[in-house]
């Protein structure tokens, strides 16, 4: 299946004025969101309406992709591929228009995905790849001593333990490009990290502590321009705004469902066909092979070379219903109307007196991940008294140690809108905040 036409704005724009105008939810179209997921709807602690600020760690569902799966469950529950059986058609064709479906929201053909059960694994499937720890002799792509991999001081554990054990294995060498003081990338050095010698330069789109954006074709255009490939962690990204990969001309990404309204235990490897079919496969066993003998086999091509075992049908076919959700309401919209939340949330913040933002204190070039260090509270605290009056928060370092160690700090406090969340949770989170330094003596 063919990938759609691509509108130059769906490319990676984190929304506002940037998105081509598009207009924030009003507050009765919030209202009509929020309505399609049940569990906002809850109250939490003695009473307190449930305000969900926690969706950069994962997204809530509406009951359309609830039901997709449970309709799947219910009618249609079989092994792909394999079965002649009614049951069987169905599930096979379910799982693979749920491959098209998502291949196209990111702009790529359907044959461009891999699933994986989650983003961590698509890139430990790239780095075990490039490792020669696959099957055969090491190929066109493979990491050898001598060769570099960079990667930013802002990544996620999963987009940098990975590479580390990579060059462990191999001989190669990490190296990294820095931040500044506003929580964005320092580039003035670009050139010096990334040479002739880098294979591979992997980097986030979004922040998931700094909620930075970051400038994609200045980074795969300095990856080109010495020949190294381009791994993208887009799990911040794709969820938040209109992305197109193969605009972005990326050569792999990965993101997940459970961020982009879809279930757990599944996500996407993804990227152009001809860098796929040069990894070798590092997880074997049936479904993933096209010929096997007591003595050797052969493997399937991309995507189903890397899908070994039994696959995640209703998983996918979940997703299929949460970019369905995406679309209907408009990845523009969305991202207009996050872009205001956090130029609220970002300008309330900035008047409480001990309380330090992480990253740029402006909206610009920036997705609402907000997190927050309070002066003279431990994070933990700060989350409880949120809970205390029904806030969800992330706390902690967010499985990024080493971007607070840049900043000073061991752990945050992270607020995170997304589509349903509303100006009115926006001003409680903020109000409450102001109110944590005095109940622990801090202020």
């Amino acid at each position: 299946m063919s990938a759609p036409a691509v509108d130059a704005a769906r490319v990676g724009d984190p929304g506002g004025s940037e998105a081509g105008g598009a207009a924030a939810f009003s507050d009765d179209e919030v209202a009509a969101v929020r309505a399609r997921f049940p569990v906002l709807s809850r109250t939490v602690g003695a009473g307190h309406a449930l305000a969900y600020l926690d969706s950069g760690a994962t997204s809530q569902r509406p009951d359309s992709v609830l039901d997709a799966e449970r309709d799947y469950l219910t009618r249609s529950n079989a092994a792909v591929h394999r079965g002649a059986h009614t049951l069987a058609e169905e599930a096979t064709q379910a799982y693979e228009d749920a491959r098209a479906a998502v291949a196209g929201f990111v702009g790529l053909d359907d044959d461009e995905v891999v699933w994986t059960r989650n983003a961590t694994e698509g890139l430990n499937i790239v780095a075990l790849g490039l490792s020669h720890y696959g099957i055969g002799a090491p190929g066109p792509l493979a990491l050898r001593a001598g060769d570099e991999v960079v990667v930013t001081e802002m990544e996620h554990h999963a987009n940098l333990v990975p590479w580390q054990q990579a060059c462990a294995r191999t001989g190669a060498t990490l190296r990294w490009i820095g931040l500044d003081d506003d929580g964005r990338l320092d580039l003035d050095d670009l050139d010096r990290v990334v040479t002739g010698r880098t294979k591979v330069l992997a980097f986030t789109h979004a922040s998931n502590v700094l909620g930075t954006v970051n400038p994609v074709p200045r980074l795969v255009a300095a990856a080109k321009a010495v020949g190294a490939l381009t791994v993208l962690d887009a799990c911040q990204s794709v969820p938040h705004f209109p992305v197109a990969l193969r605009a972005l001309d990326v050569d792999l990404a990965v993101f997940s469902a459970h961020k982009m309204l879809g279930p757990t235990g599944i996500g996407a490897l993804a990227g152009r066909r001809e860098v796929l079919a040069a990894l070798p496969p590092v997880v074997t066993g049936g479904s993933m092979v096209e010929k096997v003998t007591m003595e050797s086999t052969t493997f399937r091509e991309p995507p189903q070379r890397f899908e070994a075992g039994t696959p995640p049908v209703s998983q996918a076919i979940a997703w299929h219903a949460a970019v369905d959700h995406l679309s209907a309401l408009g990845m523009d919209r969305i991202a207009a109307h996050e872009h205001m939340l956090t130029e609220r949330l970002l300008a309330g913040v900035a008047d409480l007196p001990g309380v330090r933002v992480l990253g740029p204190t402006t909206a610009r070039d920036r997705v609402g991940a907000v997190s927050v260090v309070v002066e003279g509270v431990h994070p933990h605290d700060v989350g409880q008294f949120l809970d205390n009056e029904g806030i969800a928060v992330r706390v902690g370092h967010h499985c990024a140690q080493p971007v607070h160690r840049r900043y000073g700090a061991t752990a945050s406090t992270r607020a995170s809108v997304y589509l349903y969340s509303t100006t009115g949770e926006v001003d409680a989170f903020v109000e409450t905040l102001g109110r944590v330094r005095g109940y622990f003596g801090a202020a």
